[in-house]
């Protein structure tokens, strides 16, 4: 239980632009830097803590959470963060520096996919307000967000609807699409969280398999129909369901692939956020049902993305820290 606790504004990322935000964190390697410019301590915590380390010759990230400056879940996120940010990190740097230059990849540029294999839905009024665009999100996992609507940086997403729409061409890739539609006209007019509710069951059933055995690689985004045939990791899982929801009629602004820390596990993990009125849902292959994102406390967002934009994650604008007493 923490005591004299204090809240403190993390303004410094509000103020940044989301490339500054991570330039930011790659440009800081101490511990202390990072927490600091992740607005979970300040400067005063900083300080004693670096006088305690000194003191007491102990890793500063065990000073911190002996005096409860911080608890072992945040300090587990802060560094986990800084582990994706850095796997993006050469895209993102590369599109800061070359902006004039390089190639943007916005919502215009990457085709709507999951249209060509849309399942007819009847557009009620209901239906309409249940699927449709929204233009307000709450908050996802209770954490701040910063959009962006460059999307050079993620060329696995880009390259994936590439070859989705390339595999829609061809008799086999035809074949399994037909397949796929059959399997989800029964929840065509659902309301939107029985039809996340159903998705999420149908795509569960299929085989997880990591990407160096099914695919010889290390990270692959499969596309639907790869997945349909030969299973997938969990952005694979994700991925498929966001298609199967787009050929539903649900809104691109409704759906986000979410990369996040899984606390418990301390991995990185994808999930699928589905916006319904009531709330994000997520959709999890390591989850048999569908839960509210606000049930779900072991994980923290990293970022997340859709054929429009990209969110990148942080701590809550005013974060509860301890006192150093």
């Amino acid at each position: 239980m923490l005591r004299g606790r204090c809240v403190q504004n993390s303004k410094n990322i509000r103020k940044k632009g989301i490339l500054r935000v991570i330039k930011a964190y790659l440009d800081h390697h101490k511990l202390g830097e990072l927490l600091l410019i992740g607005g979970y301590i300040g400067h005063r915590q900083l300080a004693f803590a670096l006088a305690e380390q000194k003191r007491t010759d102990l890793p500063l990230g065990q000073v911190f959470i002996d005096h409860q400056i911080i608890s072992r879940r945040e300090l587990s996120f802060i560094l986990a963060r800084q582990r994706a940010l850095r796997f993006i990190a050469a895209f993102l740097l590369c599109a800061m520096s070359l902006s004039f230059t390089a190639r943007k990849a916005r919502a215009d540029t990457i085709a709507d996919v999951p249209a060509k294999i849309s399942v007819s839905v009847s557009l009620t009024n209901t239906n309409s307000a249940n699927i449709g665009r929204i233009s307000i999100w709450p908050a996802l996992f209770g954490a701040d967000e910063q959009r962006s609507d460059n999307l050079s940086a993620f060329t696995k997403w880009e390259d994936m609807f590439s070859r989705f729409d390339k595999a829609l061409d061809t008799r086999s890739g035809q074949k399994v699409a037909l397949e796929l539609k059959k399997e989800l006209s029964p929840f065509k007019n659902m309301k939107l969280e029985d039809m996340a509710v159903a998705v999420n069951s149908m795509m569960n059933k299929k085989k997880y398999i990591l990407d160096k055995k099914n695919w010889g690689k290390s990270d692959y985004w499969a596309t639907p129909i790869e997945f349909m045939t030969r299973g997938g990791d969990c952005e694979d899982f994700a991925i498929a369901k966001y298609a199967a929801l787009r050929a539903l009629g649900v809104s691109e602004s409704r759906l986000r692939l979410v990369i996040v820390h899984d606390e418990n596990k301390n991995i990185p993990h994808a999930v699928l956020a589905v916006y319904t009125q009531n709330g994000p849902l997520i959709l999890d292959n390591q989850i048999k049902t569908v839960e509210k994102a606000e049930a779900i406390a072991h994980y923290r967002p990293i970022f997340s993305i859709n054929r429009e934009a990209w969110w990148l994650h942080s701590a809550p604008s005013e974060t509860v820290i301890a006192s150093a007493h």
